[in-house]
């Protein structure tokens, strides 16, 4: 069934801080975008980062740019996403999320920034956190993907107690896998997602395109047995863009040292 925006996209991402364009990439252009992201893991296992999660096509020998040019000007694409945010968002410079060659792998229980980025001035990112111009992030899946965890609503709160319960100090631990077998870290990355109150799986088909608000708690657990292959990307707009790129967004150290 063709991809078809609604009134419906709008109303879960404001409501839970996600959506999913299902289905929005043509065959043709998936199977594009996997031939040329095979070419970045081989890349990537040769050059013997065998537990890497993620390459730059842009700054990989061999990959063909052509099928990511395609993805950036998607028209349903630009469309959709000009509808959920604005004209003024834009996407098209992902990295690729892969599978670990050797044995699963977690990230830590995070809101982007905030709990992932030393020395962030946290009352600056609370006066952006609701800003529409900013921390919108995008994972377009070419292979079925059940990676991403995520809190729905957590975007349009500050944290809940259950949540400062479950994760009292900073910074936030990732698992411990440490001396276990690959079954072990499976298990325990799985444990670790469901732990935090409210988490649920985002589930992706290949072809499907995610769209979600950086600044709610979220996580990545990956598996090495089963193909990845996501475009990881920002709806960035020039504003996002330039708080970016700026060193006003962390603390002085003189402040940080008071």
């Amino acid at each position: 069934m063709a991809f078809r925006f609604s009134d419906q996209h709008i109303e879960d991402y404001a409501r839970d801080g996600f959506t999913v364009f299902r289905q929005i990439l043509p065959t043709s252009l998936i199977t594009d975008l996997r031939r040329a992201c095979e070419v970045g893991v081989a890349h990537v296992r040769a050059s013997g980062h065998t537990q890497a999660q993620r390459f730059g096509p842009a700054s990989t020998p061999g990959v063909d740019p052509q099928p990511f040019a395609d993805y950036r000007d998607l028209p349903a694409l630009v469309d959709a996403i000009t509808r959920l945010l604005s004209p003024n968002h834009r996407h098209g410079n992902p990295t690729v999320l892969i599978q670990p060659a050797e044995s699963p792998w977690c990230t830590m229980w995070h809101r982007d920034w905030r709990d992932n980025i030393p020395g962030l001035d946290i009352p600056a990112w609370e006066q952006l956190q609701y800003d529409p111009d900013f921390f919108n992030q995008i994972n377009c899946a070419l292979y079925e993907d059940g990676c991403t965890w995520v809190v729905p609503g957590s975007h349009a709160r500050r944290d809940t107690q259950a949540e400062i319960d479950r994760f009292p100090t900073r910074p936030i631990a990732a698992p411990d896998f440490t001396g276990k077998t690959p079954a072990e870290c499976e298990r325990i990355g799985l444990d670790y997602c469901r732990s935090m109150p409210g988490a649920v799986r985002l589930n992706l088909d290949a072809g499907d395109f995610a769209i979600y608000r950086s600044i709610q708690w979220h996580i990545g657990n990956y598996v090495h047995y089963r193909p990845r292959a996501t475009l990881h990307d920002t709806a960035m707009t020039a504003r996002f863009d330039a708080w970016w790129k700026s060193p006003d967004k962390m603390m002085r150290k003189e402040t940080a040292a008071t």
